[in-house]
């Protein structure tokens, strides 16, 4: 009953691991490989991995996953400039200062 109800909750929630001796491309991606494949790939114009990337995951997930990677860089970018967050943000998308 139980191995019936793991069986269920993980065809809903899709977290399941692949089975034993499937290729790599039918493994799961979670939505931060999938951000950072599909940011890696719009930056080298890669058509063809932003569109697989896009596959992994829904649209809702991908974005959040963008938009933590933005986070995340922007904050290592502060750090090793010793520049505000606010500050990198805004060069790095050539806006004046606040």
């Amino acid at each position: 009953m139980f191995d019936r109800i793991r069986r269920t909750c993980t065809g809903i929630l899709g977290s399941g691991r692949p089975e034993a001796g499937t290729d790599r491309k039918r493994r799961t991606h979670n939505l931060f490989e999938a951000a950072a494949v599909y940011v890696a790939a719009c930056a080298e114009d890669d058509q063809e991995r932003i569109a697989e990337a896009q596959g992994w995951v829904s649209p809702e997930a991908l974005s959040f996953g963008v938009s933590e990677l933005a986070c995340r860089a922007v904050i290592a970018l502060a750090r090793e400039r010793d520049e505000s967050p606010d500050a990198v943000a805004r060069d790095l998308l050539g806006l004046p200062t606040a």
